[in-house]
């Protein structure tokens, strides 16, 4: 076997491990071995991606989300040049008959920015309740949540979900919440939304990035009480299939 033979070997083997993997902690440490090969390691996951996304059409997955962001970083130019030219507005392709254009979320969770996306959730989902900008009110009443169209609410879901690894996303805190039984007090602690049992002080004492605790973002204002956010985890969305 040629050494070129047994590189190959390699990298598909590892290939093969990554699909087959359902750890996205495991994931994400197989992607960055293979991005360390440099231009032939990027090149094979380039190549995954596109044949997951373009040729097979699967419905996208966190896997999807790691490989877009490791190769968002590479220096390598003509790899970006293919990764733009595959993907020029981000993974997901957003429904034209959306109440609403998220490309603007896709573009600053693409971007990891978390703090300006989560301010532009926030006035989507007003948006999405029928606050216009007339309206002096810029945050939810647990009324307002039956509103929010269940597309809509799964789209944004679904960008955060993409885009932060599997971390963030109403659906994740969702399912924190269900499985401390429904308990608040453990599900600030889970998320990080409480220090010592101290409210975190926005924006400073929130954590802006994927090191975050699973389900930290997006944010919703507690202090007002859990029936906004208790209204939004009994939405229908979860319960659809979309």
């Amino acid at each position: 076997m040629t050494k070129q033979a047994k590189i190959n070997f390699i990298k598909t083997d590892k290939i093969v491990k990554l699909e087959n993997s359902i750890s996205t902690k495991e994931q994400i440490k197989i992607v960055k071995e293979i991005a360390k090969e440099g231009e032939s390691g990027q090149q094979a996951l380039l190549k995954l991606l596109t044949h997951r996304l373009i040729e097979k059409q699967i419905e996208i997955g966190y896997l999807d989300g790691i490989i877009f962001e490791t190769l968002r970083s590479t220096e390598i130019s003509y790899i970006k040049e293919e990764l733009d030219k595959f993907f020029d507005e981000g993974l997901i392709k957003l429904d034209t008959n959306l109440k609403d254009d998220y490309q603007p979320l896709q573009q600053l969770l693409i971007s990891q920015a978390f703090l300006e996306a989560d301010k532009l959730t926030q006035v989507l989902l007003c948006k999405l309740a029928g606050l216009n900008e007339d309206n002096k009110r810029n945050w939810l009443y647990f009324t307002d949540i039956s509103l929010l169209p269940s597309k809509d609410l799964y789209i944004i879901d679904k960008l955060w979900r993409i885009y932060s690894r599997g971390k963030f996303g109403f659906s994740i805190q969702r399912k924190i919440w269900l499985t401390n039984n429904c308990n608040w007090e453990k599900l600030w602690h889970k998320i990080g939304w409480k220090n010592q049992g101290t409210p975190c002080r926005y924006p400073n004492e929130f954590i802006w990035d994927t090191s975050a605790p699973s389900g930290h973002l997006p944010l919703f204002n507690q202090l007002r009480g859990v029936q906004v956010l208790s209204a939004l985890f009994q939405h229908i969305v979860w319960d659809q299939s979309i």
